[in-house]
């Protein structure tokens, strides 16, 4: 049972079928609290708890999704060629969009971290909770912060624009695709941007637009935030 356990496959089997189970739960129960990543976060969690197999063995197992999230973000280039023309027109209200985002986020952290009294290396790791995983682990590990909290961060950030994403959008009245498409992708990423794309092509488009932009931005702004911190 141990060599099943610890070999190399076990942890990308337990994976997927954790996502999967996620899937069949959110078509059955049809509920925002049955996010995918969120069922099969818990899922992997119960299954390490019962089985005790170590952390580290299930992260080194799980190496092979870690090489596939640059290439899986590239891939966000898709919907933006398709919605390359209206994209041109309503591009400096999404950079003014995802420049005031980013810049919100960053500087919420900042005084998160003043108010609650975390020390440089923590707040280090919370500043890129706003983009990608591949961008905010290589900002954090460069930066002396600590990648697994990051990592969370980032994950739970993602999981909570996706769940409160469109009652927010209901509740301020915001219906432009492109409005919600940025809001999206500049404060929840590609979690994020996987629900905008449900809620429409211009929408999801405009989002991914939106994740790669505040990436970049944050990408500048959080080496001379490290400076300060």
């Amino acid at each position: 049972m141990k060599e099943i356990l610890t070999d190399s496959l076990f942890p990308i089997l337990l994976t997927l079928s954790a996502y999967q189970a996620g899937v069949w739960c959110q078509k059955k129960w049809k509920t925002p609290l049955m996010n995918p990543l969120l069922v099969a976060v818990v899922l992997v969690i119960l299954v390490l708890c019962l089985t005790g197999l170590p952390l580290p063995v299930y992260q080194d197992g799980c190496q092979a999704f870690s090489w596939l999230l640059t290439p899986a973000t590239v891939c966000l280039a898709i919907p933006l060629y398709e919605q390359l023309q209206v994209l041109r027109r309503q591009l400096w209200a999404i950079c003014a969009g995802v420049a005031a985002g980013t810049i919100s986020c960053l500087l919420f952290i900042l005084l998160f971290a003043v108010v609650s009294h975390f020390g440089p290396e923590l707040t280090i790791s919370l500043l890129p909770k706003s983009i990608t995983t591949a961008m905010g682990t290589a900002l954090a590990e460069l930066g002396g912060g600590i990648v697994s909290i990051t990592t969370a961060a980032i994950i739970c950030t993602g999981i909570a624009g996706s769940l409160l994403g469109p009652l927010l959008c209901r509740f301020f009245r915001l219906t432009d695709p492109v409005a919600q498409g940025t809001a999206f992708g500049t404060a929840s990423h590609v979690i994020g941007t996987a629900k905008a794309s449900e809620m429409g092509e211009l929408t999801g488009a405009v989002s991914s637009l939106s994740l790669v932009a505040a990436g970049a931005l944050t990408a500048v702004l959080f080496p001379l935030i490290c400076l300060i911190v």
